[in-house]
């Protein structure tokens, strides 16, 4: 093939990724305008748009190939157009982005292509700080951070004007004292911050970060609009704290990001242990978030020697679930036949990950990749595992040489399914438990998510202790279900039927038959009605219901109630009888 064909399909591909790019970053910046509107249903809609042009980017520019006359299709052309796509790219601010893209295009024209090397981009390019320019606004305190705070939140200002600007500083000032003495005494501590906000549903996040010869730890401040004005709900400094708002359980930051690798970096070094996988995700840019997944697993497997095996917890009888216990993932396959009672089918589950993919997951839902042909290394399988694959997903599965190649899956960060955590958890993480449980219920509800099967062992414990749902089989929207309070039995022969006394449609949900998802479990079923005896009646449902029908805004944060000021500050005040 003649070098000007090759140099001219790279370009092709380079052009088009410019496209989306331009169209990822329009979006992005909607956000803004739809913020001042508080407008908070357009932002979600904005998020799901930009998720929405990947694929069609890489559809029409892979058509626009494949009708070329006299097309080749073998690896050889593909690994001299890589060729010629890499020097095209060699300044590109958003490279490994761009990488990515070739390789979407090359494997949806070659179906069941597997990462190759020579024709892909599988390997991570290598670091380039040329690409890396130094965007970060910088802020310097000079002892004074009260002085700091204003100058921060001037920069950050928007169309309405902040309900009570010298409060907010005080009380920013006070909160950095409190959680960050240190820094707050250090004559060398300064900051450095994103030159625009990111918005999710209804705060614009200030992100920065606190910079002194002792290291670099977060600074971020999630600014909210009501009708009286902007106000600064919180400061977080604590790097877990941050990785919670940053977290795969949330949807996408809308922000103007330049140098994706740049941005990450940046991000990175406040929150060390947060995967690079994660924040290309949580910026949005989810499908180079799975290439760098992929890339990291793959360097793990080299530097480790365990098996994969069954993941730990109940047998689904939807799903196939193993994992490699050095390594936080858990991969899931959708088994060939499902087992009793369950009647859907594989169809259907794909079509419930997609719809968890696109929809507010309120910190309560983990987010998953989706990936073709993933090869693993087929001495690695635990025999009894690729027993079991066999057996419940052998059209999933193919063998060839010393690989086992799986046609589709998805991959979610691994999590301590509930009930095996409860089942060794002392009372005080009990009591946590019950309450993350709880809220875990309330706020998909908030979001117009039911979870359908409430049982322990479909929601699992993260890291930082939070309950998550993670089993979309049977999940639906909120307002599609009828909530229903059990009728009263008519005659004494109604409580010796094994058939309910009362009909039943297919959405009915009977909020007072909840406790038997609780079965075996008495202490947490005395936690919840104690203290969320609310959830096992209809009338919380339906009065949910009707809030989201008439289009209300049902708060959940990515913070704790306990940091946001007005739920301390100004309690505080109220209390003691001073002024805020």
């Amino acid at each position: 093939m003649p070098d000007t064909i090759t140099s001219q399909i790279a370009g092709v591909i380079a052009a088009a990724f410019d496209q989306y790019l331009h169209n990822f970053a329009a979006l992005s910046q909607e956000a803004s305008d739809a913020f001042d509107r508080q407008d908070w249903m357009a932002i979600q809609a904005l998020q799901r748009r930009r998720l929405h042009l990947y694929s069609p980017a890489v559809s029409q520019v892979a058509g626009r190939i494949s009708r070329q006359p006299d097309f080749p299709v073998d690896l050889v052309f593909w690994q001299e157009v890589r060729t010629a796509y890499a020097d095209l790219i060699s300044d590109h601010l958003a490279r490994e982005i761009a990488t990515t893209f070739f390789n979407s295009v090359v494997r949806q024209l070659h179906p069941g292509l597997g990462a190759d090397e020579a024709a892909m981009f599988v390997l991570a390019p290598q670091r380039d700080e040329r690409r890396s320019p130094d965007f970060a606004l910088r802020f310097y305190p000079s002892g004074d951070w009260c002085t700091l705070f204003g100058q921060i939140l001037r920069t950050f200002s928007r169309k309405a004007p902040f309900e009570d600007m010298a409060r907010d500083i005080s009380w920013l000032d006070r909160r950095l004292l409190e959680d960050a003495p240190d820094w707050y005494h250090d004559p060398g501590t300064w900051v450095e911050m994103a030159p625009f906000p990111f918005f999710r549903n209804r705060a614009a996040y200030i992100v920065g970060r606190l910079c002194s010869g002792n290291g670099i730890r977060p600074l971020l401040i999630p600014l909210l609009l009501e009708d009286n004005g902007l106000f600064a709900d919180t400061l977080i400094t604590d790097p877990d704290e941050m990785a919670l708002v940053f977290s795969v359980t949330r949807s996408y930051f809308l922000t103007e990001v330049q140098s994706p690798a740049a941005m990450v970096r940046f991000l990175q070094e406040a929150m060390p242990h947060k995967p690079v996988s994660d924040i290309y995700d949580s910026l949005g840019f989810d499908r180079h978030g799975k290439t760098e997944l992929y890339r990291d697993f793959l360097n793990h497997l080299t530097h480790s020697s365990d098996l994969i095996t069954v993941a730990p917890g109940t047998r689904g009888l939807v799903m196939a679930v193993f994992n490699l216990p050095s390594y936080p993932l858990v991969f899931k396959l959708i088994k060939d036949q499902f087992e009793p009672p369950k009647k859907t089918d594989v169809a259907f589950v794909r079509a419930q990950y997609r719809l968890v993919s696109n929809h507010e997951r309120v910190g309560r839902m983990a987010d998953t990749h989706e990936f073709q042909f993933f090869s693993f290394p087929l001495h690695r399988f635990d025999p009894e595992l690729l027993a079991e694959l066999k057996a419940k997903a052998s059209s999933l599965i193919k063998i060839e040489g010393d690989k086992l190649i799986i046609r589709h899956l998805y991959t979610e960060r691994r999590m301590v399914p509930l009930n095996l955590y409860l089942a060794r958890c002392n009372p005080e993480e009990l009591e946590e438990a019950a309450e993350e449980y709880a809220q875990c219920i309330t706020q998909l509800a908030y979001a117009n998510i039911f979870p359908g099967d409430m049982l322990l062992k479909n929601f699992g414990v993260t890291r930082q202790n939070r309950v998550v749902f993670y089993d979309y089989d049977e999940i639906g929207f909120l307002v599609d279900y009828n909530f229903r309070k059990l009728p009263p039995r008519e005659t004494i022969q109604d409580q010796y039927e094994a058939e309910p006394w009362y009909g039943v449609g297919p959405k009915d949900v009977f909020p007072e038959e909840f406790r038997h998802f609780l079965a075996g479990q008495e202490d947490l079923g005395k936690l919840l009605l104690r203290d969320h005896s609310n959830l096992f009646t209809a009338e919380f449902w339906t009065n949910t219901q009707q809030m989201i029908r008439k289009g209300k805004w049902l708060d959940t944060f990515p913070y704790r109630r306990k940091k946001r000021f007005k739920e301390v500050y100004l309690l505080e005040n109220k209390d003691t009888g001073t002024l805020a």
